[in-house]
């Protein structure tokens, strides 16, 4: 790593300067944030470079060293300017830690980057990961700037500051001439000592290295008046003071080293709240006791002195950073009975739900608060002497890497023994006194250029910020406008082009969705009546408006609109008269629909006809009956076995009332129409086509040449055994083309999309090719791979759009890092910080190639696969990047309120998010639910579910306090809603599964909850009485140990809902049917008791029953009807069923509309652009 550390390589020096307009090396997306309160800045770490952070971070504070640094002069050291000229001597690595310096000390910051000057070094991305000692750099660092400042002013700079004296005194015992080594004496001290403590050592017994981690004790202050050789001098010349103490965590072959620091010059803010011993803090302490001055205060900064109880609760959490059941309940009992209790000053209203201040109790309270508030007001300034006391001792820092925390001397002691403890000790003379001038003052001593830089580059970074801020706050909607769209086929298209009937507007996403509003109104002036604006997307049917958007004084971001999010804009009724279906349930899906074709005779031909058609997922499969008008017909499905071969399966009778997204079926999925099973139609026998006649024995070529001929396609006659080079030039004959075309063509299979898959040897056989019989193929220019070649598909990023693939012939011998390169290349994208991975076959990116040296055909690469070229180092094995969301269901909490409760209308504290709940069915929870994303971990899969909670509440700056991670449920994330629940706090993470694109969302909770392996969370919800509606939910518990069986939910429920198992009945919501299914609480007969068994099992059939589920409760004791449904029920039903009747179109209009669709439709691709020993060569200045 350091074979060529400190060589004065010229041609690797950064010409970046701030002064003079020049870029960095490496792009930054965002600047650098700024300083932190300390305001000293960190150094961020390159991969391994701790080390030389904590070194820099010493030199940094040591005044005498920086500034002796700073008084050599462009003269003297040269300029960067210069570096190219071939007779110049210029000194890159004092420039570089010049500028370090100036960096540290003036440069707005949290973290300075060291990448110039480990450049300088001669280091690689890949020296840089390496790990080394620091005494050891501490050695080669100021030998290679000795060197460096030979011919300068500063050349005896490190031998001024660091180089003592050692003698050996010799001392006879009887004649005083005898040779015998006695001790060693210190003749001459520096201004600085460094001591290192040697804990790396080698056991001789066991052969290998060991880190020494016992106790080692060392003064704050030490006098070596003893241990030199004249003492005669004054004993202050002989004391030294610590100033850093360099610490190391790990052991002897790796670990983290960071750096305690005193401030010697004042440059940071230290603040640190100092132990509550001291006598003028007792009065703090009885102010936050006495819960009666607490409320009081409250209460005066209300306008009225008038507030809801359950805000006062959440005020006093605020304003003493913990709540009133922790802090005061044991001793005063509930807030409520508190309030009662002090009737004298507090006034509750009849129904306790708010409190006010009588007025003789406000004026006491006002006159009482005055006093111990300006008490504490004056305690609180006497407590910041960092801040304002620039005359006391210097104070001390943790600096870690890009870190800067203050810390108390004493924390010191902490590092003496253990795997962490300091490795090296820097003292100064404590008669090195500073000059006044240069107290607080970081430009004290920095020469003038380096000031004029440095002001350049705060400017320039304020500029920065100030777009990024622009920038990151602002997004890109695209408007789609109502007038200029109509619906016909189950979506909304627009009626001119895309350029027209769609708005590209970029808005600042924390203004409100009035703000929105209005500003779309100033847009189109010639809109008339009602504007409504709602959240879209482009689905492979057309356009389709999911929900409303509603809450004008709601931001974007509350309303979870994200960057480039499809708007429509329209009235919010219909679009051209036609009324418009709504919602996730009524998606329209594009489904293949295969079927016969008739003749005008009336007889049928033997090739399938395929044509896309649209239905709402809603919608119910004998819908595709309709759309064909056959009254009748069978319906086919298409499977893949385990082999992988494609089947058809008919779709039961009963089955065709299920809708589609029941029957598993989305865009892109086929449908066989069968008029009957007559063996004289078609049939299916073993997953392959056959006619009523023989087995079809032809295969279609299209003339993709772009060469013109009077055909576009013809039909080749085959068997399984003819060879393809024997179709291919056929094909070229009778498509009348150019006979140069048999030496540069090939034959293309054509997939049902439309798009050409990978060429077919010219040597294979129908049958080794996989070619079905009257397939399509396609005869393209270019050469067939030969058998030892691949054919590859490629493209850029993971967002793969349809026509946007690259291709590529490489042979299977190559390795995947030489086919990146070629691929790069093909693309125009420059850079090595790319990686590959293959295409799964959900059409996603899957697993990287990690093994780059590997061929293509040892990682398993076969023709025809596509690979995706995706920016980025590879991921580092064994972690995991978790993206972290906050949730909150709508409503209050379960912990928070009872169902008694809800059913008598008594209010409780609500929660930190706010969520308004509706009476009605469930379906609205996670509609109200707040969900929120706080940041991405970086986790070990060794890590338990324990370990990321407690990770995760690292990243949240919310308002609430969570006391400890029992408090957070974890769930993960699909579709923006939870899913799994992850309920063993102890497992680890590779045990979950969890996957790459894993995302988790924590649910804060109001008590402890430590979930068993067979506990089952239940979102209940208690039926109003008299209304269709119901309570807000409620979280319950279910142990189910004892099996999943309806009489054990029926008792669980009955227990916490205090009602007897009899006087209750139960049933589960489904949202996407607005259905609820009781939960049958008749026992079954014994007769078939493995069926019984099977049956009685909640999470099977029909119930399906989870974590997370909506379950209502009906209390027979005061409601006796079966109904469990809701008037948001039948609404949703009501619109299900005008969907399903629809208008019917004809098979010819659908067909050329559906076509309609596909012309055109290409999206444009996307441009796209062993370990080493310390050594040292410096180039010489004599």
């Amino acid at each position: 790593m350091f074979g060529d550390l400190f060589e004065e390589d010229y041609s690797s020096v950064s010409n970046y300067q701030y002064g003079n307009e020049k870029k960095l090396k490496t792009k930054v997306l965002e600047p650098p944030a700024p300083r932190e309160f300390t305001n000293l800045s960190g150094i961020r770490n390159q991969g391994g470079t701790c080390y030389l952070n904590s070194l820099l971070q010493t030199l940094h504070f040591t005044p005498e060293f920086r500034e002796a640094l700073f008084s050599l002069g462009p003269e003297e050291l040269g300029s960067f300017e210069d570096k190219d000229k071939p007779d110049a001597k210029v000194r890159i690595i004092p420039l570089q830690l010049q500028r370090m310096f100036a960096q540290l000390l003036l440069l707005d910051q949290d973290a300075a980057s060291t990448t110039d000057l480990t450049d300088s070094f001669g280091w690689t991305s890949d020296e840089e990961m390496r790990q080394h000692d620091v005494q050891e750099l501490n050695r080669i660092l100021f030998s290679a700037l000795e060197t460096s400042l030979v011919g300068t002013s500063g050349h005896d700079l490190i031998n001024r500051l660091y180089h003592g004296t050692i003698v050996n005194q010799v001392v006879c015992k009887e004649c005083k001439n005898v040779s015998e080594k006695q001790s060693a004496k210190l003749r001459k001290l520096p201004p600085f000592l460094t001591v290192s403590l040697l804990r790396f050592n080698f056991d001789f017994v066991k052969h290998e290295r060991y880190k020494e981690t016992s106790c080692y004790t060392f003064p704050l202050r030490i006098n070596l008046k003893p241990f030199c050789e004249q003492s005669e001098l004054d004993d202050l010349e002989y004391v030294y003071d610590l100033f850093s103490v360099i610490i190391h965590q790990g052991g002897c072959y790796g670990g983290h080293y960071h750096v305690y620091i005193k401030d010697v010059d004042h440059l940071g803010n230290w603040q640190f709240q100092e132990e509550k011993s001291k006598p003028d803090l007792q009065n703090k302490e009885e102010i936050d006791d006495d819960p009666l001055i607490i409320l009081k205060a409250i209460l005066l900064q209300e306008e009225s002195n008038l507030i809801p109880v359950d805000q006062l609760g959440q005020k006093l959490l605020k304003k003493i950073g913990i709540s009133w059941n922790k802090k005061y309940r044991k001793q005063y009992g509930p807030l409520r009975k508190f309030l009662q209790l002090h009737s004298q000053i507090f006034l509750l209203s009849s129904d306790e739900s708010t409190v006010s201040l009588l007025k003789n109790g406000s004026l006491q309270a006002e006159s009482d608060f005055q006093k111990k508030d300006q008490h504490l007001f004056q305690m609180h300034t006497s407590e910041s002497p960092g801040l304002n006391d620039r005359n006391s001792c210097p104070h001390w820092f943790d600096i870690n890497d890009s870190k800067v925390r203050p810390i108390k001397e004493k924390d010191i002691e902490q590092q003496f023994q253990g795997k962490e403890s300091a490795y090296m000790l820097f003292y100064r003379k404590s008669q090195l006194q500073r000059p006044p001038e240069a107290r607080a003052n970081p430009r004290y001593g920095v020469p003038g250029h380096l000031l004029n830089e440095m002001d350049a580059a705060n400017i320039e970074l304020q500029r920065k910020r100030a777009e990024c801020d622009s920038a990151n706050n602002s997004f890109e909607l695209h408007l789609h406008l109502g007038p200029h769209y109509h619906f016909f086929n189950g979506a909304l298209h627009p009626t001119v082009s895309r350029a027209e009937s769609m708005w590209d507007f970029t808005f600042d996403k924390r203004k409100t969705l009035g703000d929105l509003r209005q500003s779309i109104l100033q847009l189109l002036e010639f809109w008339e009546g009602d504007l409504v604006l709602s959240v879209a997307k482009l689905v492979p049917a057309g356009l389709h408006v999911y929900r409303m958007l509603d809450g004008d004084n709601l931001t974007l971001c509350e309303m979870e609109i994200e960057d480039g999010e499809d708007i429509f804009v329209w009235n919010g009724v219909e679009v051209g008269g036609i009324p418009i279906p709504t919602g996730s349930d009524c998606e329209p899906v594009l489904i293949n629909v295969l079927h016969l074709a008739a003749s005008s005779q009336g007889g049928k031909c033997q090739q399938l006809v395929e044509a896309p058609h649209v239905f709402p997922s809603n919608a119910e499969v004998q819908a595709v009956l309709a759309a064909l008008a056959m009254p009748v017909a069978v319906l086919f499905v298409s499977t893949t076995d385990s082999v992988g071969e494609e089947n058809w399966v008919a779709i039961p009778e009963e089955d065709l009332k299920k809708t589609f997204r029941e029957q598993g079926l989305g865009n892109g999925s086929s449908v066989l129409v069968q008029e009957s099973k007559d063996d004289k139609s078609l049939l299916l026998r073993q997953g392959k086509w056959f006619t009523g006649a023989s087995e079809t024995s032809w295969l279609q070529v299209q003339n993709l040449c772009e060469v013109e001929s009077e055909e576009k396609q013809v039909k080749i006659s085959a068997t399984v055994n003819t060879v393809v080079y024997e179709i291919r030039i056929k094909a070229i004959k009778e498509l009348e083309l150019m006979k140069e075309l048999a030496e540069n063509s090939c034959l293309r299979p054509i997939g049902r999309n439309g798009k050409l898959l990978c060429p077919v040897p010219d040597s294979y056989t129908v049958k080794e090719a996989e070619l079905k019989m009257g397939s399509s193929l396609g005869l393209c220019p270019g050469r067939a791979p030969t058998p030892s070649q691949l054919f590859l598909f490629f493209t850029v990023g993971s967002d793969v759009q349809p026509g946007t693939e690259m291709e590529i012939i490489v042979e299977e011998t190559m390795s995947a890092r030489d086919c990146l390169k070629l691929m790069l290349e093909k693309s125009g994208l420059p850079g090595d910080t790319w990686h590959l991975r293959k295409m799964d076959w959900c059409y996603e990116a899957g697993e990287p190639l990690c093994e780059e040296d590997a061929s293509l055909k040892e990682l398993m690469i076969c023709s025809g696969d596509t690979l995706l070229l995706i920016e980025g180092k590879l991921p580092l094995p064994g972690f995991l990047k978790v993206p972290i969301w906050w949730y909150q269901p709508g409503g209050p909490s379960g912990h928070w309120k009872s169902h008694q409760d809800q059913v008598d209308g008594t209010p409780s504290p609500s929660g930190v998010w706010t969520a308004t709940s509706t009476q009605g069915a469930p379906g609205d929870l996670y509609a109200e639910a707040s969900l929120r994303h706080v940041g991405d971990l970086e986790i070990s899969e060794e890590a338990t579910l324990l370990e990321l909670k407690s990770q995760a509440m690292t990243l949240s700056s919310s308002d609430f306090v969570i006391p400890s991670p029992a408090f957070l449920r974890a769930w993960t994330l699909e579709s923006k809603r939870p899913s799994r629940l992850l309920r063993t706090n102890l497992q680890q993470l590779k045990e979950y599964k969890l996957g790459r694109k894993t995302e988790i969302c924590l649910e804060p909770l109001q008590k402890e909850e430590n979930l068993g392996p067979h506990d089952v969370v239940l979102r209940t919800q208690m039926r109003i009485p008299g209304k269709r509606a119901y309570a807000p939910h409620v979280d319950l518990v279910w142990d189910t140990a004892c099996g999943w069986t309806a009489g054990s939910l029926r008792q669980r429920i009955a227990h916490f809902c205090s009602l007897p198992v009899e006087k209750i009945e139960i049933a589960k919501y489904f949202p996407e049917k607005f259905e609820w299914l009781p939960v049958s609480s008749w026992n079954q007969q014994i007769t078939k008791r493995k069926k019984k068994k099977k049956q009685d099992n909640l999470q099977g059939a029909p119930y399906y029953l989870k974590d997370g589920d909506t379950v209502g409760i009906k209390n027979l004791l005061v409601e006796d009807d079966e109904d469990f449904s809701t008037v948001r029920d039948d609404l949703g039903k009501e619109t299900q069923k005008q969907l399903a009747l629809g208008k019917q179109k004809s098979q010819e209009t659908l067909r050329v509309q559906s076509s309609d669709l596909f012309s055109g439709v290409k999206t444009p691709a996307r441009p796209r652009a062993p370990e080493a020993s310390l050594s040292i060569h410096v180039g010489s200045f004599r």
